[in-house]
């Protein structure tokens, strides 16, 4: 059984069509790229995944179930925007995801607020958005998960805090969890994917591993501009 599997995939807002009758699954294990470019419906597709948009056509199951307490408790999510309180400091953050996440590595969380250089006490309010993200990142990757679903967690970071980030995610999945990220600043991390899948105007454009596209003679970035040199903005 596939561990995420879409199948005849439909989400409008209001008359704009933002996924039109679109089908894939992928096996576990692997690091999934979901590529494309701004406003080609990458948020809408995981809010559907991780159960946070549910006015929507067709399916979207993740290890054979749609949206419930069980895909819940396998997916660790980490959204676009900033959604801890500001009040909170570092150190409330981790005590609420481990009351909050049976599987929250507490210990290894607070080893990596050291190695983040995030000082345990500060305010999220006070930090920078560079050190949001840290936080943010960390949190969910001490989550012993099945699925982690990352929604453009490159975005707004230069490029060393990029490899920073790539660097971090690859040393702390567990081994056979699969990474479902969602990007569209492909040369920094196609180096890490095992799969890709484009989407644009609505449309799975392309699905591949990436050993068929290096096969083909190309990158993913090439690839990739190759795809969407008609369709950039598709809003």
């Amino acid at each position: 059984m596939a561990l995420i599997e879409v199948d005849h995939l439909s989400k409008s807002y209001g008359s704009h069509l933002v996924l039109d009758d679109i089908s894939f699954s992928f096996e576990g294990g692997q690091i999934i790229g979901l590529l494309g470019p701004n406003g080609s419906g990458k948020t809408s597709l995981i809010k559907i995944l991780v159960g946070l948009i549910k006015d929507y056509s067709g399916h979207a199951y993740i290890d054979g179930h749609e949206a419930d307490p069980h895909t819940k408790a396998m997916v660790a999510y980490l959204p676009e925007k900033t959604y801890l309180a500001d009040w909170m400091r570092c150190v409330d953050a981790i005590e609420y995801f481990a009351d909050f996440f049976l599987d929250f590595d507490k210990a290894k969380a607070y080893k990596m607020l050291d190695t983040f250089q995030l000082p345990p006490k500060q305010t999220i309010k006070s930090m920078s958005k560079g050190m949001q993200e840290k936080l943010q990142l960390l949190l969910v990757m001490c989550r012993n998960a099945k699925l982690y679903v990352l929604d453009e967690p490159l975005g707004g970071v230069d490029p060393a805090a990029r490899a920073f980030i790539l660097d971090t995610i690859m040393k702390n999945h567990p081994e056979g969890s699969t990474i479902l990220l969602s990007t569209h600043l492909i040369y920094d991390v196609e180096r890490i994917f095992d799969s890709v899948l484009m989407i644009g105007r609505g449309k799975v454009l392309l699905k591949a591993s990436v050993k068929e596209i290096r096969e083909s003679g190309r990158t993913i970035e090439e690839l990739f501009k190759e795809v969407f040199q008609y369709a950039w903005q598709v809003d």
